[in-house]
């Protein structure tokens, strides 16, 4: 979650008259993420996210985003589900952007990942696809491996030539191998499960998942790359070494809803390096090209030259907890 555009407290008020929310009561900007415009917003009917959706999000494309999040809501996932406004529809403008209000989840992420988190989000994610399978409309992934090789050309002006080489390299070995069409089961995957993306309430020794949040990458792609980029987000520690019990708890969960096939499990590896050429590729330009002055926090792109390193020379999906 960013901040990149301002609203004032008067198109606020307005806005909200549209909707059944009540007067409002508090508002203020959250700085976490990269993508779109964000605010916590308090009204006497109860606590809101309110999403103003920046030029990275097709307009075009926000119907799907939010038919799904009330799709899953509705099956009992965990996730915010859209407000409509008086005429019933969600998707609004406000400061010259689309926008749109969802409910509030309880909860708080893990700013330090425990193994005793790795599994319940496992749960959650076999959840997901699960319940994703009976949203019939379909989504192409934006930032998928069609998508890299372009996104690579709009970092190389501002690169290390020497990264630029170490990751043309890696790419056309990703690509090469990358698996076919109708190879492994699709569906739709969250695309963006990191930690800051899902609540937990800490229930003692093991931690609930209250809420799947920011389903604004959210596409219909292999099933297991998304247990891939929770692998990449989740089993890592600070010092950038991998975490086998937490990679093992993970898949654990993961299994528990939705068995991998052994045709998924032998691909993780390689579905584990795509995710972090993907991140590290967005991240890399998002470093360069962040506006001076953005109220948002930029992320580390090395971190995933690191990751992708590691799951290239893994030498079996078990090496990685599989």
């Amino acid at each position: 979650m960013a901040v990149y555009t301002e609203v004032s407290d008067e198109a606020l008020r307005l806005f909200l008259e549209d909707y059944a929310l009540g007067p409002l009561l508090a508002f203020r900007g959250i700085a976490e993420g990269v993508e779109n415009s964000n605010y916590a917003l308090k009204t006497e009917a109860g606590d809101f996210i309110l999403t103003l959706y920046e030029k990275r999000v097709d307009p075009g494309e926000l119907p799907w985003f939010l038919g799904l999040m009330r799709h899953l809501a509705a099956r009992g996932l965990p996730c915010p589900e859209p407000v409509p406004a008086r005429d019933g529809e969600a998707l609004r403008e406000l400061a010259g952007r689309p926008a749109a209000i969802c409910t509030f989840l309880p909860g708080v992420w893990p700013r330090r990942v425990r193994p005793s988190h790795c599994e319940p989000l496992g749960e959650a994610l076999g959840a997901l696809h699960l319940a994703g399978g009976g949203f019939a409309a379909t989504r192409r992934n934006g930032l998928g491996p069609d998508a890299w090789g372009t996104l690579l050309e709009r970092c190389r002006p501002d690169a290390d030539p020497a990264l630029m080489r170490e990751l043309d390299g890696a790419l056309a070995a990703i690509l090469g191998a990358w698996p076919a069409e109708g190879s492994l089961p699709r569906g739709h995957i969250h695309a963006d499960l990191f930690p800051d993306n899902v609540f937990f309430l800490d229930a003692g020794r093991r931690p609930t998942v209250s809420g799947l949040i920011d389903f604004y990458f959210a596409c219909t792609d292999l099933l297991a790359y998304d247990v891939a980029v929770c692998l990449n987000a989740w089993c890592f520690e600070e010092a950038r070494e991998f975490n086998v019990t937490k990679a093992r708890s993970l898949l654990r969960g993961y299994e528990s809803r939705r068995p991998l096939s052994r045709d998924e499990r032998a691909a993780l590896p390689l579905l584990c390096q795509g995710a972090a050429m993907r991140f590290l590729l967005t991240r890399l330009f998002d470093w360069v090209n962040t506006p001076a002055g953005a109220m948002v926090t930029r992320k580390d792109p090395m971190e995933y030259l690191h990751k992708l390193r590691f799951f290239r020379d893994a030498p079996s999906a078990e090496a990685i907890g599989g």
